[in-house]
């Protein structure tokens, strides 16, 4: 293996590292990546809106670049909320991206990721806006899995996985409102935090995004490099309708503390309503609690029950369609024009109309129902002495691209319970506003990776990066490679 390519699979911290020795240059290590997303994109089709000779120059100013945790480091943001001014974005959809719309304000995650040191190539693909699993879209095309390009690579943060996981950057933006992080994290072999309620900003654009459910983060392939982007991003902003209770100690600083003697619970099974779990998964979830016995803790089958209630998922459903309504009433300005079916993926278009005909007190009761399912997890944390919740982040190993479209003549609402079958155990996560973390843990009997969600009560992130580090450092992952790399 040459030097080039050893640098190419050191995680970002480890790059920055080289960069403060002098090893290496932020003008080498960016046309580096360059050189690997040129080579790369064109099978797995995850990289979109270069902007190679901004970062060019960028690097170049090394005296510029602020010094943070990933001086010089390459990165990519996602195509999603996160926008810098006068730069491209699309959503994911075909008419802003034939509009050449740009964004009109720097948001504030982009600047803190910019204060870190990191340094912006391009950006990521995602589905349609966000709206489902496959990042699959008559915008950009289809987004394939590195570690078998035929399987999807999840979504939303799909393009974001596909291109940390086949090594054309170490880190990327990605976000996560119902598992967007987690899903693609658990699809191709990455660690990906989805951090508490109101430990980010949507600012200035936006207070919140469908409910409260959304949350910034990064997709890696170290914990600490996951821990020290969330304290670059981390924060308080004027505004925010929440604020997470700051943490005790910088969250990269957690990544090398022992996490004492936990009390763990275990969910080796699907939610009742659920048609069961792929047996890779359940696999997944098994090995983790062995490991977790083998290091000390107390492990025991037990979960919420409140994951097994039939409402959750029609609660999410009404508040993500109403969610996307009142996006498809917000772009309609920006594009001087009405929406219409044929503007959409038929997914998004069912969502659409199902949230135009939400009554008013439909929604709220779906909201007030998030807030039965919040107190009924975190009682069972408290109440019943629990630390970490474990189960497998998805239902089953990546599916074939294609699962999530819609069948001649068939309705879009079985969309939404294969939706449900492949993912039924990021959302109430999401819901309640506590941190999960999916972590690499297992790959299929046919090299496929199947992650295993890490759940802690609210404000505990840094319990979780504890409790990951350790889980790291007894089965660690860093060596595996997918079949499309750099």
């Amino acid at each position: 293996m040459s030097r080039k390519d050893e640098i190419a699979w050191l995680d970002a911290t480890a790059q920055a590292e080289l960069v403060g020795k002098g090893a290496v240059t932020p003008a080498e290590l960016a046309q580096a990546a360059i050189g690997r997303i040129e080579q790369l994109n064109p099978q797995l089709n995850c990289v979109i809106y270069p902007r190679y000779d901004k970062a060019r120059a960028h690097a170049r100013e090394r005296r510029a670049i602020p010094q943070g945790p990933f001086h010089g480091v390459p990165f990519l943001m996602k195509d999603l909320l996160q926008t810098n001014e006068g730069e491209p974005f699309s959503w994911g959809w075909k008419p802003f991206k034939e509009a050449k719309l740009v964004a009109q304000t720097t948001s504030y995650v982009a600047t803190k990721f910019h204060a870190a040191g990191l340094i912006t190539l391009a950006r990521t693909t995602v589905p349609e806006w966000g709206a489902t699993l496959s990042t699959e879209t008559r915008a950009w095309g289809a987004t394939r899995n590195p570690w078998n390009p035929e399987r999807i690579a999840g979504g939303s943060s799909g393009g974001a996985a596909a291109a940390v996981a086949s090594g054309m950057v170490p880190i990327a933006h990605g976000n996560d409102a119902g598992g967007s992080i987690r899903i693609p994290a658990s699809f191709c072999g990455l660690v990906g935090l989805k951090p508490s309620r109101g430990r980010t900003s949507l600012g200035p654009a936006h207070a919140e995004f469908w409910h409260g459910l959304c949350e910034e983060g990064v997709l890696s392939r170290s914990v600490r490099d996951t821990a020290a982007a969330l304290d670059a991003i981390a924060g308080y902003m004027p505004g925010d309708p929440w604020m997470a209770p700051p943490p005790a100690n910088p969250f990269r600083d957690e990544v090398d503390r022992a996490p004492g003697r936990l009390r763990v619970g275990v969910m080796d099974r699907a939610p009742r309503s659920h048609p069961g779990l792929h047996p890779e998964c359940v696999a997944a979830v098994r090995g983790a609690a062995r490991l977790l016995e083998s290091l000390g803790h107390t492990v025991e089958a037990s979960h919420p029950a409140a994951l097994d209630e039939e409402t959750l998922t029609s609660a999410f459903g009404r508040v993500v369609a109403g969610g996307v309504a009142r996006q498809a009433a917000a772009v309609e300005p920006m594009l001087g024009r009405a929406v219409a079916a044929e503007d959409f993926d038929q997914w998004t278009w069912f969502l659409i109309e199902r949230g135009r005909r939400l009554k008013l007190v439909d929604y709220l009761a779906a909201c007030e129902w998030f807030n039965h399912f919040s107190r009924a997890a975190a009682g069972w944390f408290v109440d019943g002495g629990f630390d970490v919740l474990v189960t497998s982040t998805m239902g089953q190993p990546a599916p074939k691209l294609g699962i999530f479209k819609t069948a001649p003549g068939e309705h879009p609402r079985n969309v939404g319970v294969r939706l449900n079958e492949v993912s039924p155990f990021t959302a109430p996560w999401n819901i309640a506003g506590q941190p999960a973390i999916s972590l690499p843990l297992h790959v299929s009997a046919d090299g496929l990776p199947v992650g295993v969600q890490l759940v802690a009560r609210y404000g505990r992130e840094d319990l979780l990066l504890r409790l990951a580090s350790q889980l790291e450092q007894a089965a660690p992952w860093s060596e595996r490679r997918p079949q499309v790399r750099a």
